[in-house]
């Protein structure tokens, strides 16, 4: 396999994984193994008016930094072939198809497995490949909802669950599953040589998310609710509350100590000892959202984030972007792409991913495919055949 440069060695690097994606949980988690070092090479259907899938907008996904792509047409023998001898010089295959397409288009597990037995293949869907959900079309709303995250948030006026800010089950649940298991896998591998498949489900990783509720519920200790407990909103001292220019600060002052000190730095010290009194939340609520309201919320930020209060201004997408403390720790990067103008992008930012130096490369429009099938030993000629038939682009 041809392997996909990156600004900096990481702790990947040498594993190249085969990603069947467009967007969703498996390409969220083939982002993050690209960020950790290993060569992803993603394998897009050759374009047409039949051509499945959704194409992301450029700019999504890190605009495939560290990937390179080529295009099969899986529906034919010659695609099919040419994948397979692909996968049989990768380390992981990973792919998000309806449970049973990638066995009758003949890239399963045991085809691959039967070329490379020390393959990790990933097979990410929203509820598991078999099970009474299985066949299930859906997406992050749905798997937030079977999990019980929408029953758990604050509802609306009109009692309907929010929409969550962030597609939290492809990326944590899904992608962020997916990745680790990959991870787990390969250490497995290196120990024993063996490689294995992995059924990665959306939806129990919402119940991993959905853990510490989910426990209760479980263990008899209560049956959680929106407001049941501190970390959903039955007490003051953990909530949202407006400044006086219509912005908003996050209160997380759980601890005696923070609160206290939170109620002295708003003028109202007499309430601390208040904190979980069950017949005065309504009260102190209000007490703290007239004193928030005495001044704009970055005053308010100013003052209080860094004097253990646990208190923190609820930003905006636009002002994260800016983001001075952000950016101090490297979480934005200029990328380059040779037909467009330069733009700005989330970095590598999560403990253990290389940071660049500098701008990073990113691919633009075409494919790698010539490259990538020489280097896996196709002849010119060969190459030459196949991309007149149209079973690669």
């Amino acid at each position: 396999m041809v392997a996909a440069a990156h600004q900096a060695p990481g702790p990947l690097s040498g594993v190249t994984v085969l990603d069947l994606s467009t967007v969703g949980p498996a390409s969220r988690c083939t982002r993050l193994l690209a960020d950790y070092g290993a060569a992803v090479v993603k394998v897009g259907p050759v374009p047409g008016p039949d051509a499945p899938g959704t194409t992301p907008p450029p700019h999504a996904y890190a605009a495939g930094r560290g990937t390179r792509r080529l295009c099969l047409d899986l529906r034919r023998p010659e695609g099919r072939d040419a994948f397979l001898d692909l996968a049989s010089g990768a380390d992981v295959v990973v792919e998000s198809f309806r449970p049973g397409v990638v066995a009758r288009l003949g890239i399963g597990y045991e085809a691959v497995r039967a070329r490379n037995p020390g393959i990790v293949y990933v097979s990410t869907s929203g509820y598991g490949q078999e099970g009474a959900r299985a066949g299930w079309a859906g997406h992050d709303l749905d798997y937030l909802a079977v999990g019980g995250y929408l029953a758990m948030t604050e509802p609306l006026g009109d009692g309907r669950p929010p929409l969550p800010g962030a597609t939290i089950a492809d990326s944590a649940a899904g992608g962020m599953q997916a990745a680790l298991a990959v991870c787990a896998a390969l250490v497995r591998r290196g120990a024993g040589g063996e490689g294995t498949y992995l059924d990665v489900a959306v939806a129990d990783g919402v119940l991993w998310l959905m853990s510490l509720v989910l426990e209760e519920e479980l263990a008899g200790a209560g049956t959680p609710v929106p407001g049941h407990d501190v970390l959903s909103g039955r007490y003051a001292c953990y909530g949202t509350y407006a400044a006086a220019d219509g912005r908003h600060v996050a209160v997380a002052a759980i601890e005696p100590k923070f609160f206290a000190n939170l109620c002295a730095a708003l003028g109202c010290g007499q309430w601390a000892a208040a904190q979980y009194d069950e017949g005065c939340q309504e009260e102190l609520r209000a007490v703290l959202a007239a004193a928030f309201l005495r001044r704009p919320r970055d005053d308010w930020a100013a003052e209080l984030a860094g004097a253990d209060t646990c208190v923190a201004p609820v930003l905006a997408v636009e002002e994260v972007a800016a983001d001075g403390a952000f950016a101090a720790r490297g979480a934005f990067v200029e990328a380059r792409r040779p037909d467009a103008a330069a733009f700005r992008q989330l970095a590598p930012v999560l403990a253990g991913m290389p940071r660049p130096p500098g701008p990073v490369e990113v691919p633009g429009p075409g494919t790698d495919t010539e490259a990538l099938l020489a280097a896996a030993g196709y002849p010119p000629a060969r190459v030459g055949e196949l991309l007149a038939a149209g079973v690669v682009a």
